[in-house]
């Protein structure tokens, strides 16, 4: 498939992976609970971690189940492709290591969605 830039993309049916995987029961953040960490804080900036399961490499040995065929051969994903059942767990877990010393402090992390927040203005250049 190719998108609007003429980029390929590749869409791959992982249910029977999906299927045959347990489920990681990492808990993700509560917004409610996100929400209510922002309150008191004077300024905030929204990211969004576009593309960035595309940066959690594969376990070598997990590799050879993203298989997919194509005309050109066969081929795997050596990072986190998309679409994996457990794919947003690892990221969340993954961005929690990164931001521990700042989560809930100047950063809340929703899987790919960031926020950073200062509780004054003059600091928030330093807190991003």
């Amino acid at each position: 498939m190719t998108t609007k830039n003429g980029q390929i993309r590749v869409c791959i049916d992982y249910r029977d992976l999906n299927n045959a995987c347990p489920k990681d029961e990492f808990m993700l953040p509560i917004p409610e609970v996100m929400i209510d960490n922002t309150c008191r804080f004077k300024r905030m900036t929204f990211m969004d971690g576009f593309s960035g399961y595309n940066q959690i490499k594969m376990h070598p040995e997990d590799e050879r189940h993203t298989s997919f065929r194509t005309p050109f051969g066969v081929y795997c994903y050596t990072v986190m492709p998309f679409g994996l059942k457990n794919a947003g767990a690892t990221y969340q877990r993954a961005m929690m290591k990164i931001f521990q010393d700042m989560q809930h402090k100047t950063v809340e992390c929703y899987v790919d969605d960031l926020a950073v927040k200062s509780k004054r203005k003059e600091d928030h250049l330093q807190d991003l």
